[in-house]
């Protein structure tokens, strides 16, 4: 193994706290705007498909163009990376959210079904589709861009914020669809009411680019730019022709990362719900809090990167994992203790997702970064975040514990691509490019 030299650590500034408090809050405000959607799925499958269709169906087909916006992130995210990688990170890490909140104010005015026929649920998956590509963008760009400002010795906490604001668009989006369930009746909902949290998303939108017009662009382009060392090629076909070693480990983790995701926001309400019985306003509060939780441990977690390193933090993290996870299911299924205990403990062990960009922004060269991350990061988590939650509850009657085997699994994974790939080959973080504007 290739020993490491650490830079000094070097304090932040005001400008840099300025730099990630605005990335992180356009990360949560984009999210929001994507991640909405779902919470009024059945209210839109209503709104947008033939009354006459079956209710199975309607829910089946409004999720399907949820799930296309996942779909398209590869394609929206190698293309915007292009761009970022020869024209700049800032331009396209404002651009990403402008692309999310259009389509989302537009959603909330759009006529539906019984204005306007089929044309609906076309212009509803347009839509969708433009969301999916902004989302796809708006990740690995946040993570170079914050990645390239953090001064020395402090990447890995700067990153850990930016997840934990990435993870906060999850709660916003749950807190503002349980606002509207207690303010309107279904029958208001259905109405007109749906509208206001889409609404609310074009204004956040707006919000968050005039906030990110504040923001200079890294250090690390602007060398790069001048030297006019980022100008040869294409940088989606440097990756593919000298950087495939980075592709496999950069897809593996982000398999892990999407796993734990996946089960702790995702998964665990609905099993909460349909197989342990609890009521609707109960599991929010549970979810909310497991939210809250997971995001002070991915700030946890950058901060440990800092201290032992990213390959190592991903060691204890993919440790961690499934110990969390099997602690919020032996409550769940054995009554171990309260299930708001585990739950806040699972969010604190599932810092894996604070962990994961800490490497990523390492594993390319920074002429090629945001390109190098997209590409993996996108296809791997599109097709991941698709295909894991029906298979897991797919396989809930045969188990209880089956995202517990599952997460022990991922873990395992993240432990033996950390020891294959990273302190084993030497396959190190990016340290002296990434600190050479400090």
């Amino acid at each position: 193994m290739t020993a490491i030299v650490r830079p000094r650590p070097q304090p932040f500034s005001r400008a840099d706290y300025k730099t990630l408090s605005l990335a992180a809050l356009g990360g949560a405000l984009e999210i929001y705007d994507f991640i909405i959607f779902v919470f009024f799925a059945l209210t839109l499958s209503q709104l947008f498909f033939p009354p006459e269709m079956p209710e199975w169906l309607r829910l089946l087909q409004s999720f399907g163009i949820f799930v296309t916006g996942y779909l398209a992130r590869p394609l929206g995210g190698i293309l915007m990376a292009h761009f970022a990688d020869r024209l700049g990170r800032k331009r396209v890490f404002s651009l990403s959210i402008l692309m999310m909140a259009l389509p989302c104010l537009l959603i909330g005015v759009m006529p539906t079904y019984e204005q306007i026929g089929y044309w609906a649920p076309l212009v509803l998956l347009a839509l969708r589709i433009l969301q999916g590509a902004a989302v796809g963008g708006e990740v690995p760009s946040a993570w170079v861009f914050v990645a390239e400002h953090a001064p020395a010795g402090h990447r890995g906490y700067a990153l850990g914020v930016l997840q934990a604001g990435l993870t906060f668009g999850y709660l916003l989006g749950a807190l503002t669809a349980t606002w509207l369930a207690r303010v309107f009746s279904p029958a208001e909902i259905l109405d007109y009411a749906w509208r206001i949290p889409f609404l609310l998303g074009g204004v956040f939108g707006v919000v968050g680019v005039w906030l990110r017009r504040w923001l200079s662009e890294t250090p690390v382009f602007m060398a790069l730019h001048a030297q006019r060392e980022g100008m040869q090629g294409l940088p989606l076909s440097q990756v593919l022709r000298d950087h495939r070693q980075s592709l496999l480990p950069a897809a593996l983790l982000t398999f892990v990362l999407t796993s734990a995701v996946v089960v702790l926001v995702v998964i665990t309400p609905t099993v909460m719900q349909q197989r342990f019985g609890m009521s609707a306003s109960h599991t929010f509060a549970l979810s909310a809090l497991g939210i809250v939780f997971l995001n002070i441990g991915c700030v946890l977690a950058g901060m440990l990167v800092d201290r032992i390193g990213a390959w190592r933090g991903v060691m204890i993290y993919s440790l961690l994992l499934p110990l969390g996870i099997a602690v919020l299911y032996a409550s769940l299924i054995e009554q171990w203790m309260a299930p708001g205990i585990a739950y806040a403990v699972a969010g604190l062990a599932c810092g894996i997702v604070g962990v994961v960009p800490s490497v990523m922004v390492g594993l390319f060269p920074a002429t090629i970064r945001v390109s190098g991350i997209s590409f993996t990061y996108n296809i791997a988590y599109a097709a991941w975040a698709s295909f894991t939650p029906l298979m897991l509850i797919g396989l809930m009657p045969l188990s209880p514990w089956v995202c517990v085997i599952f997460c022990a699994i991922m873990g395992t994974v993240g432990m033996l691509t950390a020891m294959v790939f990273g302190l084993r080959r030497g396959v190190v973080v990016d340290e002296a490019v990434l600190n050479s504007a400090g």
